[in-house]
């Protein structure tokens, strides 16, 4: 059967109301959810960091340790071209040995020298994994306890927001899907969410601009669906939100 304009503005207004109370438990929440996902970001962002941070001392120190073995090469090196210098037999073999001695030694003094340099970044990098391990214990300290205030809130108002959600969805089923979807739009593009506001003041409670006297009249006739010229809100009269409230 064919709905009336009136039983359309009656079932759009509805549907705001109990849309209009889950947007009221859902501000309880606040920022909460968002602050609970913004924490576990950090989290997870801090632990990709350590582990980061990690992998990078874990290779300084393989670092250091492939020096330290270089630096024994070249100490074993040098004994051995030593040991042969009081074996030459002539000037030219004496001047190719004691240059293969000096270049040992100077590798030695490059190895001992990047040996201190990956000591300085290992203490440096050390103090950045200590800061980040301390971050990482207040982020997780944090999101426990944003997480345990969320769910205590969550508990409190779950009931009553399922009992809502599916009066919505019961409301939805008598609205024409054209209007459903304008409604739709229209509250997804408000702050606050209000697709349907009534007239008060003789403005429109949505953006609070006048409306015109005959306008209201024939908002209050309650025979074709009228949107406020300003913010495209659909306005009912003042009468029927009385009449919601008492059924």
């Amino acid at each position: 059967m064919e709905q009336t304009v009136e039983q359309k503005l009656k079932a759009l207004y509805e549907l705001q109301t109990i849309h209009t109370k889950v947007d009221k438990i859902r501000q309880v929440r606040g920022e909460l959810p968002m602050e609970v996902a913004d924490l576990e970001d950090d989290v997870a962002g801090l632990e990709t960091r350590i582990q980061k941070i990690k992998s990078e001392l874990d290779d300084l120190e393989d670092d250091i340790v492939t020096r330290k073995n270089l630096i024994k090469e070249s100490q074993a090196n040098i004994k051995k071209y030593e040991t042969q210098l009081n074996e030459v037999k002539n000037n030219r073999e004496y001047d190719a040995i004691s240059k293969e001695v000096e270049i040992q030694g100077l590798d030695i003094q490059v190895s001992e020298k990047k040996i201190r340099e990956f000591g300085f970044e290992i203490v440096t990098k050390t103090q950045v994994y200590e800061k980040a391990l301390a971050d990482l214990d207040a982020r997780k300290s944090d999101l426990d306890a944003k997480k345990a205030e969320l769910g205590t809130i969550t508990a409190e108002t779950e009931k009553e927001e399922n009992e809502l959600t599916a009066q919505a969805e019961k409301a939805k089923a008598g609205i024409d899907e054209r209007l459903l979807i304008a409604y739709t739009r229209l509250r997804g593009n408000a702050k606050n969410g209000l697709a349907v506001v009534t007239i008060q003041r003789d403005s429109c409670s949505g953006c609070f601009n006048q409306i015109p006297p005959q306008r209201q009249s024939d908002i209050r006739q309650r025979k074709k669906i009228i949107v406020c010229e300003h913010c495209g809100r659909i306005l009912v009269d003042e009468q029927m939100a009385l009449e919601a409230e008492t059924v």
